[in-house]
């Protein structure tokens, strides 16, 4: 455990670096369905092999989960970023659709454990008195990549033609990963050990019904679906979208909009813990919807930039409220059976983006359909929200 009070602890930095690598991994496969076009991959292929390795992490978050210790958990991070390495090296040899497949998984697999056994760890190196601080710290570490990687590939796409190489050159943020990993492995293990929660272990059926019961939580299960589809959507169809209005470089628009998420994560991170956490969710779903159908409209530069200002605004808001409302509403015995089960509607929305996107776009809809759909979900998100119960602290 770490020292009371102190949070910027060697450990907790370097998990949270090891994050970093990690997502830094993730955020460059915004362009990855035209990089399939490119490679002569089908159509109706592409939104399958988009989401397959989402849908690797739906598969084994709960079986991978309750297998970390403290005599193995380290050790899982440390083979599953070797495998992350090797699995980025892959993508210039996987050419055909079963080698993708095969591929998708084993990356898939690679992901699932390297960020269940993190946050399975840095939370016991957060003080409980700095433990929005501590929060918010490891939410940039995956944010920042989505805002510094898609620019960077945009800038080596002009020098290297094709994404698979892009990938490999990627892997070797894996190297310092393993480095520091090794040196804190001691420390690790010893957090890990006698390790009870119920974030760490196999829900029961008899949770499971329990939690199927709780009305205002099945509705944010529900909303929590929803804006990952929309997440979803604009991740990876993005390339598209913006190849289809010739306005440039897509990376630009991650950058704004995960500059404005971070902004908001860092200034108004504490007012979020004030208002009316279900209330300004709403609202935050609302204006997510607004902002997709002003996606698929967008007819200028300018207006792109616009929109993706306001679109990290929104998101910013909306996913760490969602998170927030959740843990409030949940009775305490359920809190961590229903953590779980939000991380399943993660990649479930993942998944079912990836793959309608691709279907719509398969059927020769327009690059603007996704975004479209996504909006009138993001709506129907607002709709489940109004019709939850309000938080408990603030009714």
């Amino acid at each position: 455990m770490t020292k009371a009070g102190k949070l910027l602890t060697f450990e907790f930095v370097s998990l949270n670096c090891v994050s970093f690598f990690a997502f830094c991994n993730l955020s460059v496969f915004y362009g990855f369905y035209t990089y399939l076009g490119r490679i002569g991959i089908p159509e109706e292929w592409r939104g399958f092999l988009l989401g397959l390795e989402p849908m690797t992490a739906f598969a084994l978050r709960l079986a991978v989960v309750p297998l970390l210790h403290g005599g193995n958990a380290a050790t899982a991070m440390l083979v599953s970023l070797v495998m992350i390495i090797v699995a980025l090296c892959s993508y210039s040899v996987a050419l055909t659709i079963p080698a993708l497949v095969l591929l998708r998984i084993f990356h898939g697999a690679a992901f699932v454990v390297l960020v269940s056994s993190s946050m399975a760890m840095v939370v016991h190196f957060i003080p409980k008195e700095r433990s929005a601080q501590g929060f918010s710290i490891v939410s940039l570490s995956s944010l920042i990549p989505y805002a510094v990687m898609p620019l960077v590939v945009e800038f080596l796409l002009r020098r290297i033609p094709n994404e698979a190489h892009i990938y490999a050159l990627v892997s070797i943020l894996g190297l310092p990963g393993i480095v520091l990993l090794h040196g804190i492995r001691p420390r690790l293990r010893r957090a890990v050990e006698g390790m009870g929660s119920a974030l760490v272990k196999r829900p029961t059926a008899g949770e499971l019904f329990l939690c199927l019961r709780q009305r205002d939580v099945l509705l944010l299960l529900c909303v929590s679906l929803l804006l990952y589809f929309c997440h979803a959507t604009v991740f990876f169809f993005m390339k598209t979208l913006v190849t289809a209005h010739g306005f440039g470089n897509p990376g630009l628009f991650f950058s704004i909009s995960t500059a404005a998420m971070i902004l908001v994560r860092l200034l108004g991170g504490a007012l979020l813990d004030r208002v009316n956490r279900l209330r300004v969710l709403s609202i935050s779903a609302l204006l997510l919807s607004l902002c997709l159908v002003l996606l698929a409209r967008a007819t200028s530069p300018l207006a792109f930039s616009l929109v993706a200002l306001f679109y990290g605004t929104s998101m910013s808001g909306a996913l760490p409220l969602l998170t927030a409302v959740l843990f409030r509403i949940s009775p305490p015995q359920l809190r961590g059976i229903n953590t779980n089960l939000a991380l399943f509607m993660m990649d479930g929305g993942y998944i079912l983006g990836t793959y309608i996107g691709g279907l719509l776009l398969a059927a020769g809809w327009s690059p603007s359909s996704p975004f479209y759909a996504s909006g009138g979900l993001a709506l129907c998100a607002t709709l489940l929200l109004l019709a939850t119960r309000e938080d408990p602290a603030d009714a």
